[in-house]
C-alpha cells in the first residue's frame, strides 16, 4: 500500500462513531500480532521501543536507532502506521520537519508530537508556541497526520481542561489533524473538550476511563494504550526470571 493510500485510510478510521482502537507496538513481531488480532492501524510506543533497546524514556534513544526500529515495523505492516515521535528529536522546527520527512519516506502516515518534555525524569509542559511552530514546519515539508499531544493532565496543570482546549485550538489553527490528551478521564471533561474542539480526540487507556462504547458517545475518535502492554509483559518476564533462578523448576520456563 502506498503512503498516500495508507494516509487516506488512516484519516477515514478517525471518522467512525466508534473510536479507532490502536494496537500499540514496539517491534516487527508485535506488529504482526496486532494485525493478526484484527487491529486496523498500528501506533508505536516510544516508551516501549526505548526501554527494549536499553534507554530511559524521553528521547534518549538516537533518531537513527528509532528510524531503524520503525523501518522494521513498516516492513511487516499491512495497515497504517503512526509513530510516537515524542517532541520531534529537535527543538528547531525545521529540523523536526526534516526528521518527520524521514519517517514518511519510510511509509508511516501519522505521528504523535507532544508539548511536554521529560527533564530529569519529570514531564514538563512547554510553551504552546513551540509545538505550533513545529506543526507548521512539518506541514510545509510532508503530508502526515499530526496528532498533537497536549500534556496538561500529565503535568497536573491547575486548569487542565481549560488549558487543553486552548492549546488544542492553537494546534488546530497551525494544522494539526488530531488531538491527544493523555489522562483526560472524566465524562464531563471529555464531553466539554469535544464540544469545543472539532478535531478527532485521542484518549489514553486508564482504569478510570469510561467504557469503550461510552467513549464513542462522548465524541472520542481514538483510543491508545502506549507502553502499558509492554510494561505488563516485562513484569511477567521479570517474575519468570526470578522464579526460575530461585527454584530451578523447569515448569517455570516451560509454562507446564
Amino acid at each position: 500500500m502506498s503512503q498516500a493510500k495508507a494516509l487516506e485510510q488512516f484519516i477515514a478510521l478517525h471518522k467512525n462513531e466508534s473510536p479507532l482502537l490502536l494496537g500499540n507496538v514496539w517491534d516487527a513481531h508485535t506488529t504482526k500480532l496486532a494485525q493478526d488480532a484484527g487491529y486496523k492501524a498500528i501506533g508505536t510506543s516510544s516508551h516501549a521501543i526505548a526501554i527494549a533497546l536499553g534507554y530511559a524514556d524521553g528521547e534518549n534513544i538516537s533518531l537513527e536507532e528509532l528510524l531503524c526500529a520503525i523501518k522494521r515495523i513498516v516492513a511487516v505492516a499491512s495497515v497504517p502506521v503512526s509513530v510516537d515521535f515524542e517532541a520531534g528529536y529537535s527543538t528547531a522546527p525545521n529540523q523536526v520537519a526534516d526528521n518527520v520527512k524521514l519517517l514518511t519516506d519510510l511509509g508511516i502516515v501519522g505521528i504523535n508530537l507532544e508539548d511536554g518534555i521529560v527533564k530529569d525524569g519529570t514531564r514538563v509542559l512547554e510553551d504552546a508556541n513551540k509545538l505550533v511552530d513545529k506543526i507548521k514546519a512539518i506541514k510545509q515539508v510532508t503530508n502526515v497526520f499530526i496528532n498533537a499531544r497536549v500534556d496538561t493532565y500529565t503535568t497536573k496543570h491547575v486548569q487542565a481542561l481549560e488549558e487543553s482546549i486552548k492549546r488544542a485550538l492553537q494546534y488546530k489553527e497551525a494544522g494539526a489533524d488530531g488531538i491527544f490528551v493523555p489522562l483526560i478521564e472524566t465524562e464531563a471533561d471529555i464531553k466539554a473538550f469535544t464540544e469545543k474542539v472539532d478535531l478527532p480526540l485521542n484518549v489514553f487507556t486508564t482504569a478510570k476511563l469510561p467504557a469503550y462504547d461510552q467513549l464513542g458517545a462522548l465524541g472520542v475518535k481514538r483510543l491508545s494504550h502506549g507502553g502499558k502492554q509492554f510494561d505488563q509483559l516485562m513484569k511477567i518476564s521479570k517474575d519468570i526470571f526470578q522464579k526460575f533462578i530461585d527454584t530451578k523448576d523447569y515448569k517455570v520456563i516451560l509454562g507446564s
